[in-house]
C-alpha cells in the first residue's frame, strides 16, 4: 500500500482539525455533527494541492471565481464543485456546466436566467432540480450582495414558480468583526428569517450555509447545516485584486 505524500498527510491533519471543532460547536448546541457539511473553500489554491486536499477527504470544494473553479475541475478527479461568490449573469451558462450547486443567488433575475439555462445544460425540470442557495444581505452591508430580507417573501413567491431550481436554503456573509462571537446577530437573523418564511409556507428548503474560519463554530451554535472554510484548511492565501471587495474571512 502506497504511503501517503507530504501534502496528503497535512490536509488529513487539518481536516481532523476542523471536524473536530466543528463536532465540539455541535455538543454545544445539541445537534449532530453528521448535520453539517464542510465545503472547503479552494480559490487561489492550485490542482496540484487540491488532488492532495480530495485524498485527504476535503472532496466538496468551493469556489469564489467561475472561470478558476473551470480551469481547475478537469485537473482534481472526485471532487465536487460548488460556487460560494458571486456570478454575473454572463457566466451563468458555464457555471451551471462545472458547479453541482450555486450558494449565491442573489437576484430573482439570476435565478429566472438559471432557469432557463439549466433546462438546457442540465436537463432540469420538475424532477431533476438544479440545487441552488440565496444569499442574503443580512446586515445590509453595501459591500456585500445578497437580497434584503423584508424582500424575500416577495422574491420566493416569484423563485418557487422555476422549476428547475431547488431552493435548498440561504447564505449570508459574517460582518467583518473583531470577535466571532460578534457575527452571532447576523446568524440568528439568518435562522430565524429562513424559520420564518417556511413557517408562513414558502418554497424553501432548511439548509443555511454560513460561517467561515473565523466564526463557523458560531454559525453552527445558530444553525448552520454548510460551513465555508478556507483559510483553516489552506493557510493564508494572497488576496486578489480586481474582484471587488476582498473576502478576509474564508
Amino acid at each position: 500500500m502506497t504511503e501517503p505524500t507530504a501534502g496528503v498527510t497535512a490536509f488529513a491533519a487539518a481536516r481532523a482539525r476542523v471536524l473536530a471543532r466543528i463536532a465540539a460547536a455541535c455538543e454545544r448546541a445539541g445537534r449532530a455533527p453528521a448535520d453539517v457539511t464542510l465545503v472547503a473553500v479552494s480559490k487561489t489554491v492550485d490542482a496540484a494541492r487540491l488532488r492532495d486536499a480530495v485524498a485527504a477527504g476535503l472532496t466538496l470544494l468551493g469556489e469564489n471565481r467561475v472561470q478558476e473553479g473551470a480551469a481547475k475541475a478537469a485537473e482534481v478527479p472526485g471532487a465536487h464543485w460548488q460556487l460560494v461568490g458571486p456570478l454575473q449573469s454572463n457566466k451563468a451558462r458555464r457555471a451551471l456546466e462545472v458547479y453541482e450547486a450555486i450558494q449565491s443567488v442573489e437576484s430573482v433575475g439570476l435565478a429566472e436566467r438559471l432557469d432557463r439555462l439549466a433546462r438546457e445544460v442540465r436537463e432540469a425540470g420538475p424532477t431533476n432540480r438544479y440545487p441552488v442557495l440565496l444569499q442574503v444581505n443580512v446586515d445590509d452591508d453595501p459591500a456585500k450582495a445578497g437580497f434584503q430580507p423584508d424582500a424575500l417573501p416577495e422574491a420566493l413567491g416569484r423563485i418557487a414558480a422555476l422549476d428547475a431550481l431547488d431552493v435548498r436554503g440561504l447564505m449570508t456573509i459574517g460582518r467583518l468583526v473583531e470577535s466571532a462571537e460578534a457575527t452571532r446577530p447576523t446568524f440568528a437573523t439568518l435562522r430565524g428569517l429562513s424559520e420564518r418564511l417556511r413557517a408562513g409556507g414558502a418554497t424553501l428548503g432548511p439548509d443555511l450555509s454560513m460561517g467561515m474560519t473565523d466564526d463557523f463554530e458560531v454559525a453552527i451554535e445558530e444553525g448552520a447545516t454548510i460551513v465555508r472554510v478556507g483559510r483553516a484548511l489552506f493557510g493564508e492565501r494572497p488576496h486578489q485584486h480586481g474582484d471587488g471587495p476582498v473576502d478576509h474571512t474564508h
